[in-house]
């Protein structure tokens, strides 16, 4: 499993990694998984502004539905649109060309809440 010590991770599972203002967002490793085989990724919020730990979307796998949740408050200005065709890039390259949604982040204070390498990893026990 892997878990790149670059990024800042959620307790829901997400990664994000900083571009200046913005927040690059997916689901790690880990959750991709737990999840199995990913045949869907919908996101609907798209130029709207939410708050951290509001849901921005959901990911369905072949065994269950997962909500996912905006790791801090901002603006999601992108959706990933090649996982309308190929949601099972999730599985193959979830850091990579596996992500989900880019965030104007509004607060960047709350990337103060989110855990670094060291805590995922203690928190899925790897």
């Amino acid at each position: 499993m892997k878990i790149p010590s670059e990024l800042k991770y959620t307790r829901d599972h997400e990664w994000v990694r900083v571009e200046g203002d913005i927040a690059v967002v997916g689901i790690t490793d880990f959750a991709q998984g737990e999840l199995g085989d990913i045949v869907y990724v919908e996101v609907e919020t798209v130029d709207e502004t939410l708050d951290k730990d509001e849901v921005f979307g959901t990911v369905e796998a072949v065994k269950t539905v997962s909500d996912l949740f905006l790791p801090v408050s901002g603006e999601i200005i992108e959706f990933n649109e090649a996982l309308e065709s190929e949601p099972e890039i999730v599985n193959s390259d979830p850091y990579g060309e596996g992500w989900m949604v880019k965030i104007r982040i509004s607060d960047a204070a709350e990337l103060d809440d989110l855990l670094d390498h060291a805590g995922y990893k203690e928190l899925v026990g790897a």
